[in-house]
């Protein structure tokens, strides 16, 4: 089989890049592979089954990468024409509280089914159970269906997470052949397991609004993020330690002494607090640190924290210990859920190899590549999908022309 264009990967980035091609290069051969049966399985998991297609901001600062090549890439395709895309593929978007933007339907079949539609629409083929061995000087593609041979190439294969869609890493080896280099991987917005037993473990279900902190050995805090933090058996997820994970394993493989501490009160100050308890205390001898704080934080962690004496009748060491632990409790962290739990993959090509304003690859001539096998990763929310959206739209329109 022979191509002008063929596509290596049929996920967000992929399908986009095929969208676009189509329809800047009419009558022209294209082909989008993928070594999975079923086409878009990632998309279907997204965001619990509704696929969060983006967020209604989105700026550079939501991503780890190359901050400036980031942003030439998202300028080229922003929120509101990425809303106006899919409202043009009959995908109607709404604005949830969070900012997270989902299709009416509450569906993400909705979205693959556009997808897939406007890809045929775009007379591009898609060749599912085809997966990619092997890529030979002049794009010779040795295949699981036999050899199929391009003009150009887009490398849209993702990263390693959750590798049961497809994404197990074998883009990375196509893409060092082909004289790219990739830089270490590992799993971005992931759940974190805690050590075995801990009063955390034991909340299960409990959520809190917390300020996560990655500290190094010495203490210096490298990066903070606040929101969500849900308790599970097995450990620590949601919206703040799945925005931190990446950070929190990208310290400790530079400095095993790194740590997770946690502030159950977002905000406050250890200062501002221990004031508010002795004020308390001043007031009513009664008053203890949970009558104090009741209602800043779940009745079951307060629980935990709060000794049940009044606040008067605690020692100046214990009256710290308290406050310490409400501002800068230890979470003992013992290691993530890894690939099979991630919903990214952090590292990758480095953008330094690619020519951001068209995606294409300085090593390669007629080699494209976008999405997830970049190394870009952004927060959750929508974010990692509109950086497939935007390289995918970029690198097709591109390498059409």
């Amino acid at each position: 089989m022979q191509f002008d264009i063929v596509i290596v990967g049929a996920g967000a980035a992929g399908l986009t890049a095929g969208i676009f091609a189509g329809r800047s290069a009419p009558g022209a051969r294209i082909a989008v592979v993928d070594g999975a049966a079923k086409i878009g399985a990632k998309i279907l998991i997204a965001g619990g089954g509704r696929c969060n297609v983006t967020h209604d901001v989105v700026l550079p600062e939501d991503f780890n990468g190359s901050r400036n090549a980031i942003a030439k890439v998202l300028r080229t395709f922003p929120v509101d024409q990425t809303i106006a895309f899919f409202e043009e593929l009959g995908v109607t978007l709404k604005r949830e509280e969070t900012g997270k933007l989902f299709p009416v339907t509450d569906r993400a079949q909705t979205v693959l089914d556009a997808l897939l539609g406007a890809t045929g629409d775009a007379g591009v083929v898609i060749l599912p159970e085809t997966r990619v061995e092997k890529i030979n000087p002049g794009f010779q593609l040795e295949t699981s269906r036999g050899v199929i041979e391009a003009t150009k190439l887009i490398l849209a294969t993702g990263g390693r997470s959750v590798p049961k869609t497809g994404s197990d890493g074998h883009g990375y080896t196509l893409a060092r052949a082909l004289g790219h280099s990739v830089t270490e991987v590992f799993p971005g917005l992931v759940p974190l397991l805690i050590e075995e037993p801990h009063w955390m473990r034991e909340l299960s279900g409990t959520s809190a609004e917390v300020e996560l902190a990655v500290r190094s050995g010495t203490g210096r805090v490298l990066t903070r993020q606040r929101g969500a933090m849900l308790m599970t058996h097995f450990g620590i997820s949601g919206p703040a330690p799945l925005d931190i994970s990446r950070h929190w394993i990208d310290a400790r493989r530079k400095d095993p002494a790194a740590s997770l501490a946690c502030s159950f009160l977002p905000g406050e100050n250890f200062e501002a607090v221990e004031r508010k308890l002795l004020t308390a205390a001043k007031r009513n001898p009664h008053a203890t640190v949970a009558s104090v704080l009741r209602g800043s934080l779940p009745e079951r962690v307060l629980e935990r924290l709060s000794p049940a004496v009044p606040v008067a009748k605690l020692s100046r060491d214990d009256r710290l210990a308290v406050v310490r632990s409400l501002i800068e409790f230890p979470i003992p962290v013992s290691r993530d859920r890894g690939f099979d739990y991630a919903e990214v993959t952090a590292g990758g090509v480095p953008l330094d190899e690619i020519e951001v304003g068209t995606m294409a690859s300085r090593r390669a001539p007629g080699l494209f590549l976008c999405g997830e096998i970049l190394d870009v990763d952004g927060r959750i929310g929508g974010y990692n999908f509109q950086w497939a959206w935007a390289s995918g739209r970029l690198a097709g329109t591109h390498c059409a022309r």
